[in-house]
């Protein structure tokens, strides 16, 4: 039986009983790992963190303003999540938003709404527009529980290599280490490398339509990603099949086609969703 049938089946055989559907896009996605399990490390983990009187920015204006947008998308999430049948996948949540002293370009929402901004990417979001894009983004992960799914891959893959390694235990060493050596970059080149993008491509869409729901304009999120593009040039990056996020071009690009639909939820007199 060809490697490809090994891992179709064990990949049809799990995802029919351990399937959930992402809010919003309305995507499949396996769901072999309780995100609930997930939650509770994620909680651990961040109490560490902030712990650090170092490592945590209190009591200023970008600290109070990282709080400020993030409630606003918190509070629009759980409006829309309640409203549309997703309730229980939040109620757990014990959303927390703060900001790390950190040169680094980056910001990052936990399992269960835990959610970081580093001052290093302050100067790339410039304004509360541009903050909500990138919160907005990364609450997204979290909602559509990217790191349940990449870790149910993970054990999908494994699987695989295991359903392969007992087709194969008749063949010599040398030939069971290649085969095994196929078969590891082919699991992660065509499956989970492309599935994370596909994650970051789903994250900007949730993004947009969540910033837009919380009152805050989706069209700035154009100049938000621009600005993250400029803020990289010069760095070597991987060619985009083999790296875990879309090339910037084919980011902005997915970004304004999603436009149209995460207008239909802008109002910025009220941030309520529209729909």
């Amino acid at each position: 039986m060809k490697l490809t049938h090994l891992s179709g089946i064990a990949a049809a055989v799990l995802c029919i009983s351990a399937c959930s559907t992402v809010p919003i896009t309305g995507r499949s996605r396996v769901s072999l790992v309780d995100d609930s399990q997930l939650q509770q490390a994620a909680a651990a983990s961040y109490s560490q963190l902030i712990r650090d009187p170092k490592t945590v920015v209190l009591n200023n204006a970008d600290a109070a303003r990282v709080k400020r947008i993030g409630q606003r998308i918190q509070t629009a999430v759980t409006r829309y999540m309640n409203a549309n049948g997703y309730g229980a996948q939040i109620q757990n949540y014990s959303w927390e938003f703060n900001l790390i002293q950190s040169p680094d370009i980056n910001a990052w929402c936990m399992p269960g709404g835990k959610v970081a901004v580093y001052t290093g990417i302050l100067p790339v979001t410039r304004d509360d527009a541009g903050l909500a894009t990138v919160m907005g983004h990364e609450i997204a992960h979290a909602i559509a529980q990217h790191s349940a799914e990449r870790a149910s891959q993970t054990a999908l893959a494994q699987v695989g290599g295991g359903l392969l390694g007992a087709a194969t235990g008749g063949k010599s060493q040398a030939t069971q280490e290649i085969i095994n050596q196929v078969y590891g970059i082919g699991a992660q080149g065509f499956v989970l490398l492309p599935n994370s993008r596909k994650q970051e491509l789903e994250a900007d869409h949730l993004g947009l339509i969540f910033m837009s729901m919380a009152g805050f304009d989706p069209s700035n999120a154009v100049g938000f990603w621009q600005r993250m593009a400029a803020a990289s040039e010069g760095r070597q990056k991987p060619p985009e099949f083999l790296s875990t996020h879309p090339a910037d071009a084919t980011r902005i690009a997915q970004i304004q086609r999603d436009l149209p639909e995460a207008k239909k939820y802008y109002n910025s007199s009220t941030g309520k969703p529209v729909k």
